[in-house]
């Protein structure tokens, strides 16, 4: 069974996919897959833009306690990012030869009205 604060989470982590995902539909990206899954992990939506095939980690913060929600992707998650990138290129040999990682970062007040959604091109270097 879940903790309440798990479940809070889990719940805004939710909503800011989909904000994402439609703030990416509206930038023109084409999404292909979200929440794509292997043992090693999962990358939050897997997405076209133009020739290029965009791995996306969805990054949400309610208030800036914590810092912004972009500073929260640790070496270690970038490392897993890349890993995660390689494994969905080798399963999907079709997909476009050009690729990269971005991080959208999607930030609400305290109140959970939505503040910002950036989307950083490039931000994990593979």
């Amino acid at each position: 069974m879940q903790r309440p604060k798990q479940n809070a989470r889990r719940g805004l982590g939710t909503r800011g996919e989909l904000l994402a995902a439609e703030h990416l539909r509206r930038r023109g990206y084409r999404l292909l897959a979200t929440n794509w899954r292997t043992a090693a992990g999962e990358i939050d939506i897997i997405a076209q833009d133009g020739d290029t095939l965009v791995f996306v980690e969805v990054r949400t913060r309610r208030g800036t306690g914590f810092g912004s929600p972009e500073e929260s992707v640790t070496a270690a998650k970038q490392a897993k990012l890349i890993a995660l990138a390689e494994a969905y290129r080798q399963e999907h040999p079709q997909a476009p030869e050009a690729w990269r990682i971005d991080v959208v970062a999607v930030e609400l007040t305290p109140q959970g009205r939505l503040e910002r959604v950036d989307v950083l091109q490039n931000a994990v270097e593979a």
